[in-house]
């Protein structure tokens, strides 16, 4: 069982996380949801497409202008506490590895920290665990928050990934952090090339086995453009090929732009597997 914020949700049901970046050069949307009403327009088509779960974001994943603690509260605190009294029963996931941040979201009714950058603020899962809130514990190989891989290497990516996310995840709870509220992620593309990106997901289902929930971010990844050398604008196709592996490997949150896609997608292999009924089942029957 998964229980972030008001919501629970079985084992195997698959768990949709809308992006909606509150940054004015965000890699995908260069910034459409920047301000309140086009961001709170997102929201609200994203929650009607099936999306159980809100991730803002304050500050653009790759390198680019520094944007302070300050700056990125600014963005984020006010527009989470408008969705939260908009939209009551969503969960409010805030993408941040700062725990200044961390702790002014959840002042204002966040349900979840998404540290993207792998625990690189260790007082953010305290601020987790102090509030009650889940914590999303993501692999990044080590690099410093807003850098690009160069020259990686790992003897062993997954077993890397295992070690980090699976001691993030078990320092939450020892820390006080609900164990139902904890995920591990990953981290496709940071902290990696691409071919460790594709062995990350090749092999998935060894994070599934740990028992911890999954979370995968592939939205329209540079490993995505990489592999079929396609620009970011036409890297959706990919992306979803690249969720239904992973949907058939057991992994239950998918972060995304694309929800609607999303959840035909994660819908579909439910069904294939047994694990979901179809909608509707007409055909041959009368």
């Amino acid at each position: 069982m998964l229980r972030l914020g008001r919501r629970e949700f079985d084992a195997h049901e698959p768990v949709i996380m809308a992006i909606v970046n509150r940054t004015p050069d965000s890699f995908y949307d260069q910034g459409a949801t920047f301000h309140d009403e086009p961001a709170l327009a997102r929201v609200e088509q994203a929650v009607a497409e099936g999306a159980a779960i809100i991730d803002i974001g304050g500050v653009k994943a790759g390198p680019g202008e520094e944007v302070t603690a300050e700056e990125e509260a600014r963005r984020t605190v006010g527009f989470v506490a408008e969705v939260r009294r908009r939209f009551p029963d969503v969960v409010i996931s805030v993408d941040t590895w700062r725990h200044e941040v961390g702790e002014a979201v959840c002042d204002v009714g966040a349900d979840l920290l998404n540290d993207a950058w792998g625990g690189v603020d260790p007082k953010l899962a305290e601020v987790a665990a102090r509030y009650g809130v889940g914590l999303v514990c993501t692999h990044a190989g080590g690099a410093e928050p807003r850098t690009r891989p160069h020259r990686v290497q790992y003897d062993d990516v997954v077993a890397d990934i295992l070690r980090v996310t699976v001691g993030l995840a078990e320092r939450a709870v020892g820390l006080g952090v609900p164990r139902e509220s904890v995920l591990i992620d990953p981290g496709h593309d940071f902290g990696k090339n691409t071919r460790h990106s594709l062995e990350a997901t090749r092999r998935l289902g060894e994070l599934v086995d740990t028992g911890w929930p999954v979370l995968v971010s592939l939205s329209n990844k540079d490993f995505v453009g990489e592999t079929l050398d396609t620009p970011l604008k036409e890297r959706v196709v990919g992306t979803l090929a690249t969720t239904a592996v992973s949907a058939w490997l057991g992994a239950q949150v998918y972060r995304v732009h694309e929800v609607a896609e999303t959840r035909q997608v994660v819908d579909m292999v439910a069904t294939i597997a047994g694990r979901r009924p179809p909608a509707v089942a007409r055909r041959g029957l009368a």
